[in-house]
């Protein structure tokens, strides 16, 4: 399925394709249609079900298995940030986002949620996705973030260090925003490739540590 991958073409002048959204925990009034549909996915999920850890749909299937954890800071950057929603999206191995849909509202099949606990971590179990040579597209984690008491925003998508479409010249442009902590680079370990991605927050604003 390639409907979204036009979208995604030299991902480093992108950010995060608010198209793409994910299920509701539980049926809706009719009332509620219009917002349910028109919500950030980062919203659509059971809030008793959050935790600091949470594992991709079909990870234990997958080739390669990726661990990305680490710890959300606040502001100034020493103190764990509690209760924050960390919400990542991402395309399957083939780089194809696996498109479902519930209550008229299509989500990706592949995402998940957090939410830090007092020491500020959170660990999501995932696999890296594919890219696709035709749509210039790279292999990406799509994160957004709640806060307590703060508006939903969109983080810069994770890149990877050894995709073979991650360009000089991408990267060229991402250094050049001070943005470099985006690419990550997985060690493995056993059967899982691990990668530490510490987050500052700040108001509205994401700084990667």
């Amino acid at each position: 399925m390639k409907k979204l991958i036009t979208l995604l073409t030299f991902v480093c002048f992108f950010g995060f394709p608010n198209v793409m959204t994910a299920q509701g925990s539980s049926d809706i009034s009719e009332e509620q249609t219009q917002d349910y549909l028109d919500r950030h996915p980062i919203f659509d999920y059971n809030a008793l079900q959050l935790s600091a850890s949470d594992s991709i749909p079909d990870f234990a299937s997958k080739q390669q298995k990726l661990k990305i954890t680490g710890i959300i800071y606040k502001s100034d950057g020493v103190t764990p940030a509690e209760g924050v929603i960390l919400y990542i999206e991402q395309a399957d191995e083939d780089g194809d986002f696996d498109l479902r849909k519930h209550n008229d509202k299509h989500y990706a099949h592949h995402r998940g949620w957090i939410k830090t606990n007092a020491d500020g971590r959170y660990t999501f179990y995932t696999f890296v996705p594919g890219g696709d040579r035709r749509y210039n597209q790279l292999q990406q984690l799509f994160p957004a973030i709640k806060e307590p008491s703060k508006p939903n925003y969109n983080l810069e998508s994770f890149l990877f260090d050894e995709d073979p479409l991650l360009t000089k010249l991408c990267r060229k442009k991402i250094n050049k925003k001070g943005d470099s902590s985006r690419i990550l680079k997985p060690i493995k370990k056993g059967e899982v490739l691990v990668v530490e991605k510490n987050i500052v927050l700040e108001s509205h604003t994401v700084v990667s540590k």
